[in-house]
């Protein structure tokens, strides 16, 4: 352990030694060299391009009416409404019937009810079941009843096509079995 300590104890000496051995003439050198490199390595500084000019823009149309709103979008569809060359139209001035607030895959025939003169389809939304017959509306596509089978309810929707004309398709909602 001794032999340890002693070596711990002159290890410092010899740093101190070692340092006294670089001495300045070595910072010399090097100080030097750094000065002959800079005189000959030339400074090569980029231009920097002038910054773009800036042109505020001003809004000239603040003044007149909104293109979106509510108001002018009714206009519009109103105009185009009484334009359209397609004889399908949807009743939009009838009062709504409850399932017309549903759309029409969440709407489900859960049955049938036969009264005299007439058929009944049972239909459930949620956990409420409602009677439909032939002439009432369902889902949010005017959807009118036109058939009523023991297995199926067959529905005639008015929708707008892509280029904004009303058109008819068919549609159905069927008898959902119960799982026991």
């Amino acid at each position: 352990m001794s032999g340890i300590r002693g070596f711990a104890r002159s290890l410092p000496l010899v740093f101190l030694g070692a340092l006294q051995g670089c001495g300045d003439g070595g910072v010399q050198e090097v100080r030097q060299w750094m000065d002959e490199v800079r005189q000959q390595t030339p400074v090569r500084v980029q231009k920097v391009s002038p910054p773009k000019t800036f042109t505020p823009f001003t809004y000239e149309a603040k003044n007149e009416p909104d293109p979106y709103s509510p108001a002018k979008l009714a206009v519009a569809l109103a105009k185009s409404q009484g334009t359209s060359s397609s004889p399908i139209k949807p009743d939009l001035d009838r009062r709504r019937e409850v399932l017309e607030s549903f759309p029409l895959d969440t709407i489900s025939m859960v049955g049938t009810l036969q009264k005299p003169g007439l058929s009944y389809a049972l239909l459930q939304v949620d956990k409420a079941v409602y009677q439909v017959k032939v002439g009432n509306y369902v889902g949010q596509n005017f959807g009118i009843v036109t058939r009523i089978t023991d297995t199926e309810v067959e529905l005639k929707e008015v929708v707008r096509d892509a280029a904004g004309e009303w058109t008819e398709r068919k549609a159905k909602l069927e008898l959902q079995e119960t799982k026991q």
